[in-house]
């Protein structure tokens, strides 16, 4: 069953753009813990102004080394605050599992993009190509939530990706 909900492809695949090749930047900004700028944020998407029913691209450019566990564990422990509903320990175990596929260690100037496709999934990137394929719109959603629920640990990152203030040049 995982087999199928999670597809490898070489890291030799078309870029992001490819699936979004009208994508503008609906807004960007910069995540910073503690005072230290760890990573900075673009959203892209073909529809202006921007609709999350959409597909989009959110697009992180890392500005310091972090593993790929620690983005793992990360991401988990924010879908776990912002979801509405009790998660089972076995989906939870899948998304994480589903997750450390989807990622790699990052070092500064790396990128990784997750591209949203409603009601299929998401598509994850790096600079070389495509990573990864997961084929489940919840996790899909839970995840981008991270950035764009009201309830976002950074609002006003938040409200810059979603073009409400502005974030540092385009």
């Amino acid at each position: 069953m995982l087999a199928a909900l999670f597809f490898v492809v070489p890291v030799h695949a078309a870029s992001w753009q490819s699936e979004l090749p009208q994508a503008k930047v609906v807004g960007s900004g910069d995540f910073h813990w503690f005072g230290l700028n760890i990573y900075s944020a673009r959203l892209w998407s073909e529809q202006q102004p921007f609709k999350a029913s959409a597909p989009f691209a959110l697009e992180l450019t890392y500005h310091r080394k972090i593993n790929r566990q620690r983005l793992v564990k990360t991401s988990m422990d924010e879908i776990k605050r912002l979801s509405d509903k009790s998660l089972s320990a076995e989906k939870l175990q899948r998304w994480e599992s589903e997750l450390a596929r989807g990622f790699t260690d990052v070092a500064s100037g790396d990128q990784l993009i997750g591209v949203f496709i409603p009601a299929q999934g998401c598509r994850f990137y790096n600079q070389k190509g495509l990573i990864a394929e997961i084929d489940d719109p919840e996790l899909a959603q839970a995840f981008f939530n991270i950035w764009l629920d009201k309830r976002s640990k950074d609002n006003q990152l938040r409200a810059q990706l979603l073009g409400l203030t502005t974030g540092h040049s385009q």
